[in-house]
């Protein structure tokens, strides 16, 4: 089923185990943007992912490479919604939301491949833990490898020990806060304060008492912003290290990595502007200056002494030195 953004109801395409139920106990929601390759493995994978009743809800954010010509001729049981353009993930995730039937709405990222089990093992878990507002299952990468998929919430503290390396030690990332929590191997269930966006498990109730994503963020920032928003209204948000699936990660952001690393960090300024104010927010953006002066003067010496590395290392100079541009015009960043 196709509808365009203009027609938003109670989306009644059912899949995986929901044939012919019209009750779907999970929502799952994934938002494309080109990408096609990714976007066919995952929504593959979605077609087998679980027995429980679902929806496949497919938000696309107007790619021109076929993404939703592929999903309509292949899985006619979807329901796609075809923005007239690149919403970003935010509110194209909010248009699949409001769509929505399922008591637990789970995110996934169309870079995801998801095995056997894993949506399973999530719904137990949040039938099991009705003070869980959030659950994402352990990331793996393309070689089985366990991938970080939770952070710290940040703070002026752990933004400067990760601007000078400092966090990257294991005893001291967990006495500082460690913005990335290179104390923690991921390989255990466990709260945390941010479950990064590629795969969220959403209770219903706790989205009715908090709200939708902030459009504000076009794309990234949404993940710590919706986590600490639940967070702060008492619920719980967990790491489930029973279930796991596969994260290419950066399907979309590698067609343009410079453009979307500046709105990556155009985004936590955002976070830092809505939760902190402009003081605090100025003190990060000097902060994230020095922590790409740090990178770009490393990153050069190694260009000039490992010949062998230097074209992936001019990538890395090309991003610190765009971002730098970036921050020292920062006034025409923060509103």
């Amino acid at each position: 089923m196709t509808i365009t953004d203009e027609g938003r109801s109670c989306a009644v395409g059912l899949s995986l185990g929901a044939r012919g139920s019209m009750h779907p106990l999970l929502s799952v929601i994934t938002v494309t943007w080109n990408g096609r390759r990714y976007v066919d493995e995952c929504v593959r994978s979605l077609n087998q992912a679980s027995e429980i009743p679902s929806e496949v809800i497919v938000v696309d954010n107007n790619s021109s490479d076929g993404t939703p010509e592929l999903i309509e001729s292949s899985f006619p049981n979807f329901t796609v919604i075809r923005n007239a353009s690149n919403l970003g993930f935010s509110k194209a995730n909010n248009i699949g939301i409001a769509m929505s039937c399922g008591r637990y709405l789970c995110l996934i990222n169309s870079d995801v491949v998801l095995p056997p089990h894993c949506l399973d093992r999530l719904f137990r878990f949040m039938e099991a833990n009705p003070d869980v507002a959030v659950a994402g299952p352990q990331m793996r990468g393309p070689n089985d490898e366990i991938r970080r998929s939770s952070m710290r919430l940040p703070t002026l503290t752990n933004a400067f020990c990760r601007a000078i390396a400092l966090d990257r030690i294991p005893f001291l990332s967990k006495l500082l806060g460690g913005q990335m929590m290179s104390d923690f191997q991921h390989d255990a269930t466990a709260d945390v304060e941010v479950l990064n966006g590629w795969f969220w498990v959403i209770r219903r109730e706790a989205l009715g008492q908090v709200g939708l994503l902030d459009e504000r963020f076009f794309m990234y920032g949404e993940d710590m912003d919706w986590c600490l928003r639940f967070r702060d209204a008492g619920w719980r948000v967990v790491l489930v290290a029973d279930a796991c699936a596969l994260h290419y990660g950066g399907a979309s952001s590698s067609v343009a990595p410079v453009r979307f690393y500046i709105e990556m960090h155009r985004a936590n300024l955002q976070y830092w502007q809505k939760h902190h104010g402009r003081a605090k927010t100025v003190m990060y953006a000097a902060i994230l200056l020095v922590h790409h002066l740090v990178r770009l003067v490393g990153h050069s010496l190694a260009y000039l002494a490992f010949a062998g590395r230097r074209t992936q290392l001019a990538g890395k100079i090309k991003r610190n030195s765009a971002l730098m541009g970036f921050l020292i015009g920062i006034h025409t960043a923060l509103p």
